[in-house]
């Protein structure tokens, strides 16, 4: 692999899933997308250690999880506080960016999940997602990490202890079968969630938040709340669902294969409705059990339109 065309060739087919399982590790779309360009560069350096005795995409996830690592050795990550859905440099993965040809499962990609895995320390979050989201044998992990067989498994056994503790009851279970659809329920309560916000119809929106509700706005850590009445009073106090506030528009998409709303607004100055905030929501039975909203301007990694 000593011609940089060819090479580029080889590697670039696996950018994708190489991407997801960097913000699996990081939890950041952007950070994803810096840390996957850094594993293709690592790998074009090392290239004449490659002895073709693994596969390439099994070398290129050793490189992209040992670069992941460095990055949070560099970023001194801590295990955060056990404060649910408070990570403020949690971002949403769009779909369109997820890999065609590899079956990503719901499951391991929902915000909570990756909420979840965040509290491991971060070589037991690469034991974790290697065993246990991507199937690898421990042999093959411990090889990866430079750890023993041994090692390995013991920290598998503690990173599933803390994803147990960190993942909602309703889904302790993160491997059950993939679904990529929306089901009916979340595809109807996006489609209130949208028709509450243009008609400016708060009662509306209270109808559909479940009371144990849990919002977060992020990147702000201080507004996360929990129960269906201090999020609607944080509305309200906030300016929303006022006479005379802010005339919105929204369009439904999805994100972390999850249901979405991306919410434009116009202000009484613009004659534009200009892409404001995007909320992702987790339906549970025909309600709203966890709602997560995300500053979206300026990201168009997310390939929303500035304007409608």
């Amino acid at each position: 692999m000593t011609d940089a065309a060819s090479f580029a060739l080889l590697v670039e087919r696996h950018r994708r899933e190489l991407q997801v399982h960097c913000y699996r590790m990081l939890a950041n779309y952007q950070d994803a997308q810096d840390l996957t360009q850094e594993t293709f560069l690592r790998a074009w350096n090392k290239r004449e250690s490659f002895e073709g005795r693994a596969a390439l995409r099994t070398w290129l996830y050793r490189i992209a999880t040992n670069a992941c690592l460095d990055f949070l050795e560099k970023r001194n990550d801590r295990t955060p506080a056990p404060v649910g859905l408070e990570l403020p440099y949690l971002q949403p993965y769009p779909d369109a960016a997820l890999p065609e040809e590899i079956v990503v499962a719901r499951e391991t990609i929902e915000l909570a999940f990756i909420v979840a895995v965040q509290h491991l320390p971060p070589r037991q979050r690469a034991v974790f997602i290697l065993r246990d989201v991507l199937g690898w044998p421990a042999s093959k992990a411990a090889d990866d990490l430079e750890l023993t067989v041994a090692s390995v498994t013991s920290a598998l056994q503690r990173a599933r202890g803390t994803m147990r503790e960190q993942l909602p009851d309703r889904r302790s279970d993160w491997r059950s079968p993939t679904t990529h659809e929306l089901s009916d329920d979340e595809r109807s309560v996006v489609r209130s969630y949208i028709d509450a916000h243009e008609r400016n119809d708060l009662d509306g929106l209270a109808s559909l938040l479940r009371d144990d509700l849990r919002f977060a706005m992020l990147p702000d850590p201080g507004t996360v709340q929990t129960g269906a009445k201090d999020a609607v009073e944080g509305w309200v106090s906030g300016g929303l669902f006022q006479p005379g506030c802010d005339d919105l528009r929204c369009l439904p998409t999805t994100v972390n294969r999850m249901p979405a709303a991306v919410l434009y607004r116009r202000t009484p100055d613009s004659p534009d409705h200009r892409l404001f905030t995007m909320a992702v929501l987790h339906v549970v039975d025909g309600k709203i059990a966890e709602l997560t909203g995300f500053d979206v301007t300026d990201k168009p990694w997310l390939g929303l339109p500035a304007t409608l």
